[in-house]
């Protein structure tokens, strides 16, 4: 955990610790079916039908969380998705590249090490074409997946670094003239409900979140935007958080669900008021940022409640996720 302003004591990491033990305690589900979007082996997606045998069910699409890093696959959100096809719903849990050790730095060139010790966050561009093909995808794999799912009722829905997907992948129609992912118009779907999304990159870097995931994300160094005062740059944009990288700072225009707005999608944020993993304000500077777009982003605020309990079905926080997307597909 990298430190940032106002660093979390002990007893809010003990609490974290906690937390975070109750939510991967649960043994993985295996899916009902499994199908390839893709030629890579993370190109699949997991579906889980609903358990009460029901048809015409909404469809979540699950995107994992995990700093976007390789060591956290979609096992880890397979209680969750279980526990919404309890509730209900046809889940569709999915898989995509992320960083690894292979990938030390996100640029051609770098020697390899540079600015890691550990996974690097995110595969650039194999990432977001990942989602972009799995969101495309969705409505003809379901279709032949889960004959009971109603695709016509798509809800996308991430945990953290798959918040930020979630949100990213619903803003495609206002990426920037000439991004691949760019969509002519905007994608069928009932909304959005993101957990505890790395939803703004400019608060997301200047708190340090993930260890600088969003910098390596973006072919950056991570720690390299923050300089002597990390707090310098909340509330400020993006391209003053990356230091002024030039290929971070365009990349940041076509990733970061901060300047992808207004995208008249019905959007929720489920956050934990003690997440000290993504803090709340990094929700709250989205939530800002649509407002002044013309746009409202519903924000729940969970007292008591740190990052995992999102994503633990024995935590009471799932209840409250299971009826945020509730309230948007039926």
């Amino acid at each position: 955990m990298t430190d940032f302003p106002g660093s979390p004591d002990s007893a809010a990491r003990e609490r974290d610790a906690a937390e975070s033990a109750s939510a991967f305690a649960h043994p993985a589900v295996a899916p009902d079916r499994t199908a390839a979007y893709g030629d890579h082996p993370d190109q699949v997606v997991d579906f889980y039908a609903p358990r009460d045998g029901r048809t015409g069910a909404p469809l979540v699409v699950l995107l994992h969380g995990g700093a976007w890093r390789s060591p956290y696959d979609r096992a880890h959100v397979s209680p969750l998705a279980d526990f919404l096809a309890r509730r209900g719903f046809a889940v569709a849990n999915v898989e995509y590249r992320r960083g690894g050790d292979d990938i030390p730095r996100q640029r051609a060139g770098a020697e390899p090490g540079a600015g890691s010790t550990g996974p690097v966050a995110g595969r650039w561009p194999e990432t977001f074409d990942d989602v972009a093909a799995a969101l495309d995808a969705m409505p003809a794999l379901a279709s032949r997946e889960l004959p009971g799912a109603d695709v016509r009722r798509i809800v996308v829905s991430g945990h953290s670094a798959g918040g930020h997907l979630a949100l990213w992948a619903a803003a495609r129609h206002v990426l920037p003239e000439g991004s691949p992912w760019r969509l002519p118009a905007p994608p069928s779907l009932r909304g959005v409900v993101a957990l505890a999304p790395i939803a703004d990159f400019a608060t997301a870097v200047g708190l340090g979140v993930c260890g600088g995931a969003v910098t390596q994300l973006l072919g950056g160094e991570a720690g390299s935007a923050l300089g002597g005062d990390a707090g310098a740059v909340l509330g400020g944009d993006a391209g003053s958080a990356l230091g002024g990288d030039a290929v971070a700072v365009e990349r940041a225009a076509h990733a970061d669900p901060g300047v992808l707005l207004p995208t008249g999608i019905a959007t929720a944020i489920v956050h934990g008021v003690e997440d000290i993993v993504v803090p709340p304000a990094v929700s709250e500077a989205y939530v800002d940022a649509a407002a002044r777009s013309g746009e409202t982003v519903g924000l729940t605020l969970l007292g008591g409640v740190g990052h995992f309990p999102l994503i633990d079905p024995s935590a009471d926080a799932c209840a409250v996720v299971a009826e945020e997307l509730a309230q948007l597909a039926w």
